[in-house]
């Protein structure tokens, strides 16, 4: 199958790494791995950071620029099977495919589409729906986690879903991990403001009320908020923190292979990447039982998911996996055989395979 892939949000070929970029790289692969040819249909970003009229009318008159274009590009080169759209919501609908794809009678298809009610306001509720009429009008919306799918549902409950579990490349996670100083603990994440220094700001206060304790840490991320989640750490022991700043996606197995534990509180994540990716390094993971994090941990067997907001119980559990050499090292091994063997691209192209095989192409 000829496959037109869009990412709105950020394209595959965006300069800055995120997990939204990455997963959209990874996706890409699977449908590749599956046999489909797939070609990015456009490198526009559609994004609105802010709810602003002008910045909105902007981005539809490149949208509509876009499809102009391609459009005549189809008419002469022919039409793609199916149009696939990577991570519409509020903030980036898609405005390009849903009207392509019913000029050309193209299936449309979406992938961890998102939908929330109390973004129901000014232009905001412009936005949602756009990205409502999307949903409803694909074939087939390919949810990543039960919580992106009961939102659609709730609003949209005749739009066709399907299951697909989060996943990575675990291609280079197939070194056996050698023995590690297993007080070592690793963060993964980007230094932005919200969500991110929030999770920074409660993992600092977990530190802080287990220092009698061995632990030393490596923290890969920067971002512009990088002052501020320092500041979350001036009163802790310098010496035990190692900042590793901005480091390639190709670097991160090894920051990973190089520690015991993986902690990452997670407010706002939609899943996380990074957690698979520590898991499949051999790394059991602290986080908590908050948004879609429990997609991809699996509580008191790859890790302990802790109550949001708690920071006694996430300094609990990192004291738990510290102290406990034998049980860490069990989950290690749970770990690592979950996403391997249940989280891998090709478990996930064959799933996307059965996925696409019922959408009828012309």
């Amino acid at each position: 199958m000829r496959i037109a892939f869009y990412a709105p949000l950020k394209s595959p070929n965006h300069p800055v790494a995120s997990g939204d970029r990455q997963m959209a790289r990874t996706l890409i692969k699977a449908l590749e791995h599956g046999g489909h040819s797939v070609e990015l249909a456009s490198e526009l970003r559609f994004y609105l950071r802010e709810p602003e009229t002008k910045s909105f009318d902007a981005l539809k008159v490149e949208a509509r620029e876009e499809a102009a274009r391609l459009t005549r590009l189809w008419d002469h080169d022919g039409k793609p099977d199916l149009w696939f759209c990577y991570h519409p919501y509020y903030k980036a609908p898609d405005l390009i495919g849903p009207e392509l794809a019913s000029a050309f009678a193209v299936p449309y298809v979406t992938a961890e589409a998102s939908y929330s009610r109390r973004r129901n306001t000014g232009l905001w509720a412009d936005t949602q729906a756009l990205v409502a009429r999307a949903v409803e009008q694909a074939a087939l919306n390919i949810c990543f986690t039960q919580r992106d799918r009961q939102g659609l549902t709730d609003a949209i409950p005749d739009a066709a879903f399907g299951m697909l579990s989060p996943f990575i490349d675990t291609s280079v996670f197939r070194e056996t991990p050698a023995p590690v100083c297993s007080t070592h603990l690793v963060a993964v994440a980007m230094m932005r403001p919200g969500d991110k220094v929030e999770s920074y700001r409660m993992l600092a206060r977990a530190l802080g009320s287990i220092g009698y304790l061995p632990w030393t840490m490596s923290v890969a991320g920067d971002g512009p908020a990088r002052e501020e989640v320092k500041a979350q750490f001036a009163g802790l022991p310098a010496d035990r923190i190692e900042w590793l700043g901005a480091i390639e996606p190709a670097a991160v197995p090894d920051v990973l292979y190089g520690g015991g534990i993986y902690v990452w509180p997670g407010f706002g994540e939609a899943y996380g990447v990074a957690y698979l990716e520590a898991q499949a390094a051999g790394l059991p993971v602290v986080a908590q039982d908050i948004a879609g994090v429990p997609e991809v941990v699996r509580h008191g067997r790859t890790g302990f998911l802790t109550p949001p907001g708690d920071v006694a119980a996430f300094a609990s559990a990192i004291e738990r996996l510290l102290t406990r050499n034998d049980e860490r090292t069990v989950m290690a091994a749970e770990a690592r055989r979950f996403v391997l063997e249940e989280r891998s691209l090709g478990v996930a192209a064959a799933r996307l395979a059965e996925l696409l095989a019922d959408i009828p192409i012309s």
